[in-house]
């Protein structure tokens, strides 16, 4: 009996061993693999803005092409402008 409590005990202490340095080994990569991310990683990586919607440019066009349209017809209600030189330059105005 007692050489299979030595055998017992023997192989209790070889896994346990096995075990502590299989775990400071795994510990031991975890850190290198983390340093290896950190240096690959940007280092002053700031998160990029998003794009200014263009919305208010485009009301701001919209605006200033009304007011050519506003102009143009007060040009021909006045007679500067004939019906087909009118067309045109509306034309122009909103086809760009």
């Amino acid at each position: 009996m007692p050489g299979l409590l030595r055998g017992v005990a023997r192989t209790a202490v070889v896994a346990g061993t096995a075990t502590a340095v299989s775990n400071r080994v795994s510990r031991r990569q975890a850190g290198r693999w983390a340093a290896q991310e950190q240096q690959y990683a940007p280092q002053d990586a700031q998160p990029v803005p998003p794009p200014a919607p263009p919305a208010p440019a485009a009301a701001v066009d919209m605006d200033a092409k009304l007011a050519q349209l506003k102009e143009l017809g007060e040009l021909k209600q006045t007679g500067v402008l004939s019906d087909d030189e009118f067309e045109q330059q509306k034309d122009r105005i909103l086809n760009g």
